[in-house]
């Protein structure tokens, strides 16, 4: 069968090491979803698969042994999955596209875990309707609290939750359970002032450990949802490594424009050369050094007053001797 594999591959199928079969990808913007779409995907593994499927790294399914002419009818089998899991979709009943950007990961935040400082689904599927579909190669993931179970220094933006807790003297018994907690669970940023806890702002991660422990609830997370933005990890092939803290107690809105506006200047200056016009934006900033990307990403940007800025940022890449 005479197949235009870019295209199947921009239309969310995988080649397959098996001639004449694709895989269908189904990404989970978020990772979560309603439980009855399984059956759906049950459906269209067991009619046009092999019967089997993959759950992907970025939290997606991929459904292996689909001939290729039947991709237009596994399309129409995915439209209501489109539907119900906020996929940006170009073209009704013709699946979606499977640009550079890879699926929004997200760990499942406050609520269902005690420790995550927002909801972590929420704010991964504003992102999604921010940026898909997009050719170019950018990662980002969500992690409710600085405890990272998403690893998201892994990624190019990775967002973790944090807060400023704060303290009501009148419901405190000084008992000591928070700075316990802070010390053995944290980073130690409370210490015990006559008989009260006091904390050291700067030393603090906002991980709210002290409003977990407080038997009293002296201790409560903020309103406001603040958080900390770290940049372009990576894997792969070259040079992998950690991303980098960047900014702290920033908010919601100034993540989203900054990931937007780095869009621009990978567009501005990605290698026209790169192997499928998908370079990583960490090669990109070390070639324009990080200056010229921060004044791309902070354009138009009001951070909060409390925010703090990493400033200058280095990278350790592997060095072998």
């Amino acid at each position: 069968m005479d197949i235009n594999t870019k295209k199947l591959k921009k239309n969310a199928f995988r080649v397959t090491k098996e001639r004449g079969l694709a895989a269908s990808r189904v990404r989970v913007p978020g990772g979560r979803m309603e439980a009855k779409y399984l059956a759906d995907i049950q459906n269209i593994a067991e009619t046009y698969g092999n019967g089997t499927v993959h759950l992907t790294i970025r939290q997606g399914f991929e459904i292996p042994g689909i001939p290729y002419e039947k991709m237009p009818q596994v399309n129409q089998l995915l439209q209501p999955i489109i539907e119900g899991l906020g996929i940006n979709q170009e073209i009704e009943g013709e699946g979606y596209s499977a640009s550079g950007t890879r699926n929004v990961m997200a760990c499942v935040g406050n609520s269902i875990c005690p420790y995550g400082c927002y909801d972590t689904t929420a704010f991964a599927r504003k992102m999604e309707k921010a940026i898909f579909p997009n050719d170019l190669h950018f990662k980002v993931c969500f992690t409710g609290c600085s405890n990272d179970c998403a690893k998201v220094r892994m990624h190019d933006f990775g967002i973790i939750g944090m807060t400023i807790p704060q303290f009501d003297s009148n419901r405190c018994v000084s008992c000591g359970a928070c700075v316990k907690a802070c010390t053995k669970k944290s980073v130690s940023a409370l210490t015990s002032v006559n008989y009260r806890p006091k904390r050291d702002e700067v030393r603090c991660i906002g991980c709210g450990e002290c409003v977990l422990a407080c038997p009293n609830m002296a201790w409560t997370r903020s309103q406001k949802k603040y958080y900390k933005l770290t940049i372009f990890g990576r894997t792969g092939k070259k040079n992998p490594r950690m991303g980098q803290d960047w900014i702290k107690w920033i908010d919601e809105e100034s993540i989203l424009k900054i990931v937007q506006n780095t869009y621009d200047y990978v567009k501005e200056y990605i290698d026209p050369n790169a192997p499928g016009g998908k370079e990583h934006i960490g090669y990109i900033v070390d070639r324009t050094g990080f200056e010229e990307f921060k004044k791309w990403a902070l354009k138009d940007v009001t951070l909060p007053e409390c925010a703090e800025i990493v400033s200058p940022v280095y990278w350790n890449g592997i060095k072998y001797s």
